[in-house]
């Protein structure tokens, strides 16, 4: 893992998205998020809504310390215009905007994620801030790690704060 840049506090706009949601252990679990996106961008694909400034990104909504596995909460998203109308699996919200501590980092492959999480937490704590659990946590992605040459994973981390 490595981090890109410290954390740090910014504020991020609200956000239309279109979104699969999921409940259940996705923790470690590649294979899921693989197969969610698979379906949202099947259906982006065939209504050419990917361009170049479409962000994909996922949405957490639990802390998966306190969370049973089975009961944890995930939404991934791609950004999408105002008048875009989803169906079926593929749903419509606004991802809310706010205070949030943002990390960049590079990781070289999924079991990556927990432990770069782990140094945001810990960075909230040290800065004595506190998480708002009534916002989602985010992943930004910010490449393809199949285009990277050794498939490494660029993303922002996002946890908001009060």
């Amino acid at each position: 893992m490595e981090i890109v840049n410290e954390p740090e506090i910014k504020e991020i706009e609200e956000r239309n998205v279109a979104c699969v949601s999921f409940i259940g252990n996705y923790l470690g679990n590649a294979s899921i998020f693989g197969e969610l996106f698979g379906k949202l961008c099947g259906w982006a694909g065939a209504k050419q809504l990917i361009g170049p400034d479409t962000i994909l990104m996922s949405a957490y909504y639990d802390d998966p310390g306190v969370t049973p596995p089975e009961e944890l909460k995930l939404d991934v998203c791609m950004t999408i215009e105002d008048g875009i109308e989803t169906e079926g699996e593929i749903k419509k919200k606004k991802l809310p905007g706010g205070k949030y501590v943002v990390m960049r980092t590079e990781l070289t492959g999924a079991e990556e994620y927990g432990p770069a999480w782990e140094k945001v937490a810990g960075w909230l704590i040290q800065n004595n801030l506190e998480i708002d659990m009534s916002r989602a946590s985010y992943e930004i992605y910010l490449n393809s790690p199949e285009e990277h040459p050794q498939k490494h994973h660029i993303l922002d981390i996002c946890m908001p704060v009060i």
